[in-house]
């Protein structure tokens, strides 16, 4: 399938493999994301946001609970939800308009984990601004780790352009990343 940004670009005719024709498609599904002749992600972007919100939905209890530590929470957060938001971001071109979707819904998820702002007389609560819940969440906000993933897959392509294999693969890194430790993943 040939991609392209123009709109009428790529009309080729499909592609022969083996004496096999495979025609033009408008769009289709390829590992869990679905992939668009123009190139567009706002499809995708909602599908995902669908399923961070249906994750979000199953665990609510969780993150409303004042059983549970924030951290654990936040944890809750990075390792069930935003996976299933992020999954095939590397591949994203966000605009704007997108880069704000995902800002609205981390922010929301992030409202439901750290709860309003009580005031110490009165008691009462409002809800956390903006820049109090990047204050208060540590980690690097959503539109950040898509761009950190995009840069890590640009580095993966420019390793491949020279023929050399991926230097430094080291399971003991795989585990910091990922944080598998806290989950009893161990290896060595």
């Amino acid at each position: 399938m040939a991609m392209s940004r123009d709109q009428d670009g790529g009309r080729s005719h499909g592609i022969k493999i083996d004496n096999i024709s495979f025609g033009r498609m408008e769009e289709f599904k390829y590992l869990g994301t679905t992939l668009k002749n123009q190139n567009s992600i706002q499809e995708e972007i909602k599908s995902r946001l669908k399923s961070g919100n249906a994750c979000c939905h199953s665990v609510q209890n969780l993150l409303s609970s004042s059983l549970l530590s924030k951290n654990l929470k936040i944890k809750i957060y990075r390792i069930i939800i935003l996976p299933g938001v992020l999954y095939g971001c590397e591949t994203w071109s966000l605009t704007l308009r997108e880069e704000r979707r995902l800002r609205v819904f981390e922010n929301r998820v992030l409202r439901r984990i750290f709860g309003p702002k009580r005031f110490e007389v009165t008691r009462e609560g409002r809800k956390l601004h903006n820049e109090e819940l990047n204050d208060l969440y540590s980690s690097p906000n959503i539109f950040r780790v898509v761009k950190s993933r995009r840069m890590r897959l640009a580095g993966h392509v420019a390793h491949m352009g020279r023929g050399e294999a991926y230097p430094g693969f080291w399971w003991r890194n795989l585990r910091e990343r990922d944080h598998l430790e806290d989950l009893g993943v161990g290896g060595g």
